[in-house]
């Protein structure tokens, strides 16, 4: 099968610090995966091609880059199915990071946000005798999160650290969950305040904006978003819902659930509170871009037809 891999390409000590992108024409095995052909062209045709790869079997995560502007783990993609109708692949290294060389992602930041959220039980209730036991019941929500092998990819595609480095990101968040949702973590309990209290701060789980990206790239399975949400409910039962996130989750679904659309003017109000005359004025800026570009909400909120429906479902789920 003949296919070209178009590689992004990165030479720290080339006289041209920028990207480039290089393409390799080869013939592989029909079964062949993104990173077998990728080996083939540092074995073959390139030796310089830098890139990180170990087990080839989805389990060591090293592979984990952008493949076609998805993150993903290049053992585990197929390169027949990743070629567009030119046979074209392409291939960058993991984004949201530095890049070392070529496809090799500079992890620092990522162990830096997995370091940040303290990744170990913290148990605040009386120490057992001897180990502590919980039931299987208890635990078997945490074998999808348990799954996680550290690769980066929803890191790499998370569009909140695109625009905001101290933000958490979903990989920090889900290793976060997996102890907040411990019955051996927190109080006696298990009530993890103390952490749910750190991860509701600005730049923590409350900035997930839900694109689902982490979601949809994850080769494991884990769904970040559903666990960053997950620990939303555990912070408003814990007493942590007086906070911008909180407030814009539940403004988001009053107004949906009463009106069948999103009342998109009162929201920021709703979420900052009317008193709030400095967080308010922040939004002026993006106010007047969404007037002048014709995007300003309608000041009258209209409800959508047939709005009962909706507020009957909305009611049952408050139930």
């Amino acid at each position: 099968m003949d296919v070209t891999v178009k590689i992004k390409r990165y030479d720290p000590e080339s006289n041209n610090s920028d990207y480039v992108w290089q393409e390799y024409p080869i013939a592989i095995d029909e079964n062949a995966t993104v990173l077998d052909a990728l080996i083939q062209i540092r074995e073959d045709d390139d030796g310089t091609l830098s890139l990180r790869c170990s087990c080839r079997s989805a389990i060591c995560g090293s592979c984990a880059m952008k493949i076609n502007g998805q993150g993903g783990l290049a053992c585990k993609t197929k390169a027949s199915e990743s070629m567009d109708k030119d046979g074209v692949i392409l291939v960058e290294p993991a984004g949201n990071m530095d890049t070392v060389k070529d496809l090799v992602a500079d992890f620092d930041m990522f162990w830096n946000k997995i370091r940040e959220i303290e990744p170990y039980l913290q148990p605040q209730g009386e120490i057992p005798e001897g180990e502590y036991v919980v039931s299987n019941e208890s635990m078997l929500h945490l074998s999808a999160v348990t799954a996680c092998i550290l690769c980066g990819a929803c890191v790499s595609d998370c569009t909140v650290l695109e625009v905001d480095k101290s933000f958490l990101g979903p990989a920090a968040l889900a290793k976060a969950y997996r102890f907040t949702a411990d019955p051996r973590d927190g109080d006696e309990h298990g009530v993890s305040r103390d952490r749910l209290k750190v991860l509701g701060q600005p730049s923590g789980m409350w900035d997930c904006t839900r694109c689902n990206m982490c979601v949809q790239v994850c080769p494991k399975g884990v769904a970040p978003m559903d666990r960053i949400m997950a620990m939303h409910d555990q912070a408003i039962e814990a007493g942590y819902g007086n906070n911008n996130g909180a407030r814009h989750a539940d403004a988001f679904i009053e107004s949906v659930g009463h009106t069948g659309r999103l009342d998109e003017l009162r929201l920021p109000v709703k979420t900052v509170g009317i008193t709030n005359i400095p967080a308010l004025l922040a939004f002026a800026p993006v106010g007047w871009r969404a007037m002048t570009h014709g995007k300003l909400p309608p000041l009258i909120h209209k409800s959508v037809e047939d709005v009962q429906t909706i507020r009957k479902l909305y009611r049952r789920l408050e139930q």
